[in-house]
């Protein structure tokens, strides 16, 4: 990075601090991993100079003959990765993405349902802040008071609000998802089935986790988080189909296939021209994804998170849910005498980065919180196992039992970073 040093040292000095926090940090926030060197080197590439609006072979510009050479292989490669019919990877993050389905599949003012944010959706299933909640109607299902979704009382809300979609995904739910239950009610209730699995897709490309493409009709995904590619979206169909909408292509006549939707609702839909590098960088990260060192990593990150949440348990603290399925553990922290606000920036002061996050009826406002969200992604990509995972949890209990006392979290902090030195991640940059 010499020619950054030299022309812009004070983005230069950002880079080796980042550098270093990432190093000698435990990252535990769940949607969050590190990409590998090559997956890195394709996203600072020469593909960052090149517009490219259209699909291979359809562009709107001249000279991209290499980009297309970079698009197929990451459609191949995701194909091959989801056994599916159909990707677009262009999408420059989740939220577009889903932002396509809605785009595809509703009109203005349309009923869908999903998870409710406060018992852990996401913001673009029908959050009131978010687009998804300002153009359509959102209508939740939650969870039980044990933090699962119950399959009947999902059925019981589709049949009293008639959505024309149903959404699966969440960021802050630590179980799998019966998908064959949700499409049973969506065909009962005559609406699509749309899944984001932004944050399991590692872990469903690597079969540990069930695998919604045979019975959502669309699914939607982030290209980071366990599957551990570079910051971006991307949209699937297992078996494509025509549109249920009566929409017609142009001059033809025929019905139009909802892949054709989705593509057109990406580009000129939702966005312009897509990052080519960073569609390179996909491409990079599905190769790693298809390889059997990926199953061992998925694995792993399963295995940490089980070994997590039953180390807190052991320790007195309530976990959502009673477990975790996936990578994610949600911690209820109304039991310990501190909220989640203040329980994130304690462990960020000892160098372990978590976030703060609302649980099933939580009482408070979700600027403070009553609980924080971990996952196990970022640390099982550089090396920990479950040993290390029950120390983290002692660390991370250490701190929380005495959240203002400066010495604790100093002591903390040291043995952080003689962990970390154990699991060396980037050494690129002299920090």
């Amino acid at each position: 990075m010499n020619h950054l040093s030299s022309q812009d040292p004070e983005i230069y000095a950002a880079v080796e601090q980042e550098v270093h926090r990432q190093n000698y940090g435990l990252e535990l926030i769940a949607s969050e991993n590190f990409v590998s060197r090559s997956v890195m080197q394709a996203q600072g590439s020469v593909f960052t100079n090149k517009y490219a609006e259209g699909l291979p072979g359809r562009r709107y510009y001249g000279g991209c003959e290499f980009t297309d050479v970079a698009e197929d292989l990451a459609r191949s490669r995701a194909k091959q990765l989801f056994q599916c019919d159909w990707v677009n990877v262009q999408p420059h993050s989740g939220a577009s993405a889903n932002a396509a389905v809605y785009l595809s599949c509703l009109k203005p003012g349309d009923t869908f349902l999903g998870l409710d944010l406060a018992h852990g959706g996401h913001l673009t299933h029908g959050s009131p802040v978010n687009f998804s909640g300002i153009w359509f109607q959102p209508t939740y299902y939650g969870v039980e008071n044990d933090g699962r979704i119950d399959m009947d009382r999902v059925r019981d809300k589709a049949k009293s609000v008639h959505p024309r979609l149903i959404s699966i995904g969440a960021s802050a739910y630590s179980r799998d998802f019966d998908y064959e239950a949700f499409r049973t009610i969506a065909d009962e209730v005559n609406a699509l089935l749309w899944m984001d699995m932004a944050h399991p897709a590692g872990l469903i490309a690597a079969g540990v986790l069930n695998d919604p493409l045979p019975h959502a009709h669309i699914v939607t995904t982030t290209t980071h988080k366990t599957l551990r590619g570079p910051r971006g979206g991307m949209l699937l169909i297992g078996r494509d189909f025509e549109n249920p909408f009566g929409k017609v292509a142009p001059k033809s006549g025929r019905i139009r296939k909802m892949s054709e939707l989705l593509d057109s609702a990406v580009f000129p839909g939702m966005q312009g021209g897509p990052l080519v590098h960073v569609i390179a960088a996909k491409a990079v990260a599905f190769r790693e994804a298809l390889q059997p060192e990926f199953i061992s990593y998925a694995r792993q990150v399963q295995k940490n998170a089980a070994v997590m949440a039953a180390s807190f348990l052991s320790r007195g603290y309530e976990v959502v849910s009673g477990g975790t399925d996936n990578h994610l553990i949600l911690v209820d922290l109304r039991s310990r005498n501190i909220n989640g606000r203040d329980a994130e920036h304690a462990l960020q002061s000892a160098h372990i980065t978590v976030n703060k996050n609302m649980v099933p009826f939580d009482d408070k406002s979700p600027f403070v919180t009553s609980g924080i969200r971990l996952g196990t992604a970022a640390v099982t990509t550089r090396g920990f196992q479950e040993t290390d995972i029950e120390s983290v949890v002692t660390l991370i209990d250490r701190v929380l039992s005495a959240p203002t006392d400066a010495s604790v979290r100093h002591k903390v902090q040291t043995e952080i970073h003689a962990l970390c030195e154990a699991h060396p991640l980037y050494d690129f940059v002299t920090a």
